[in-house]
């Protein structure tokens, strides 16, 4: 059995095996690892712009167009190049979540209208350096920011991130969300919600953005939980009759295992206009996973491939600090090899470089013989990766390439 007939759920045209190679945007997957030294990143410019398509087209299928705005989260991944050509499109704007994000934007050709903020926890120096953009948008999580903002920009506007005590997330996994029954620092509770309209009151802020983020990941099973956050944070609309604008975050999720399917983009849209159409009110998203996650790709060295006891290990020269996904939120990377090669399969963890337990990529892979091949490649790495990466055992160095 060769690894694309047995494990084919990954496969796309822009992602394949073609005359026995690994093909990715239309480049042989082994010619890319001869360009650098693994690990080396690549990144498919051409499928972040089909992605933002399909959201795109799946907020107008809603009804949603018009004014509805679409702001990429940068922190999925700031590869100046990947910025660079998003900003070319115009076709989406930016999420910022730091002062240096925002700089980071402008700098890639975004304009100060172009970029939404949301931060959490800023010191007086953020804020200091938020009120030199006068015309960037910014969403507030706390009490604090609120005043702090109100002294310093009386009269803008601005929105508020609320906290709906409930979230959304991949599966069970509870790491991905945001909100629910622990109380996070995340946004404003119900509770609160009525000094921080006082507070706007006070200051002359006008409040024209609800804004709220819950988790991460979701796909079509967890819709109907999705369905419940909107209900619940209609309660925060009711009570701001100024909101123009209601920005539900990103979490859009993408496959990552066999079995997964993609998010129904359709039946997405479809929940966000039934929740809020009807109210006049612009519908903002920020997707980051789901525009970049699968449009890129980890190429790492073999390092070794052998039995520990009764289980068969595959080593490779990269590890957690330089893709924290797989380790620290339970989301693994299917590995493929470079070549299509023919033979049986067998239960593999891949595992990385770095000196920590938790440094595996994936658990029972099922490879082929890799005797003849020097490079496996990780899928779903655009996202979360090198923007989250670390110099953890002096191990942390790795190239990026941007591919049309």
């Amino acid at each position: 059995m060769n690894p694309s007939a047995e494990s084919c759920w990954w496969r796309r045209p822009d992602l394949c095996y073609e005359n026995g190679r690994l093909v990715f945007a239309g480049v042989a997957v082994d010619e890319l690892a001869g360009r650098s030294t693994a690990p080396a990143f690549f990144y498919s410019a051409a499928r972040v712009v089909e992605n933002l398509g399909r959201v795109r087209a799946a907020l107008d299928g809603a009804g949603l167009g018009g004014r509805s705005r679409i702001f990429y989260a940068m922190k999925a991944n700031r590869y100046a190049p990947l910025l660079s050509s998003l900003a070319a499109t115009r076709s989406c704007g930016i999420d910022a979540c730091s002062p240096a994000e925002v700089a980071h934007a402008l700098s890639c050709g975004f304009t100060e209208a172009d970029i939404s903020f949301t931060g959490t926890s800023l010191s007086a120096t953020d804020f200091d350096s938020l009120a030199r953009w006068p015309g960037l948008h910014v969403n507030f999580d706390s009490l604090h920011a609120l005043r702090t903002w109100g002294r310093l920009r009386p009269g803008s506007a601005v929105g508020i991130r609320v906290n709906p005590a409930i979230g959304v997330g991949r599966g069970s996994n509870e790491k991905l969300r945001y909100s629910g029954d622990t109380v996070t620092k995340f946004g404003i509770y119900r509770e609160q919600f009525a000094e921080a309209l006082q507070l706007c009151r006070e200051a002359r802020l006008d409040l024209t953005t609800i804004h709220f983020h819950t988790g991460c990941g979701y796909l079509t099973p967890q819709l109907p939980q999705w369905d419940a956050v909107l209900e619940t944070c209609l309660q925060f609309l009711d009570l701001a009759p100024s909101v123009r604008r209601v920005n539900v975050g990103g979490g859009l999720g993408v496959p990552h295992v066999a079995g997964d399917l993609p998010l129904d983009l359709s039946a997405w849209g479809n929940i966000l206009a039934h929740r809020f159409a009807d109210r006049g009110l612009a519908v903002d998203v920020e997707p980051g996973d789901y525009l970049v996650k699968d449009a890129g790709l980890l190429v790492l060295e073999i390092t070794y491939d052998e039995l520990k006891r009764d289980r068969r290990f595959v080593g490779v020269n990269g590890g957690f600090n330089i893709a924290p996904e797989p380790a620290h939120y339970g989301l693994p990377f299917q590995p493929l090899p470079l070549g299509d090669a023919l033979g049986p399969t067998s239960p593999a963890t891949v595992a990385g470089n770095i000196n920590e337990a938790l440094d595996v990529w994936y658990q029972d892979a099922l490879l082929p013989d890799l005797s003849g091949e020097r490079h496996l490649a990780l899928i779903n790495a655009g996202a979360y990766s090198a923007s989250m990466a670390s110099h953890h055992c002096l191990r942390g160095s790795f190239t990026e390439t941007l591919l049309a």
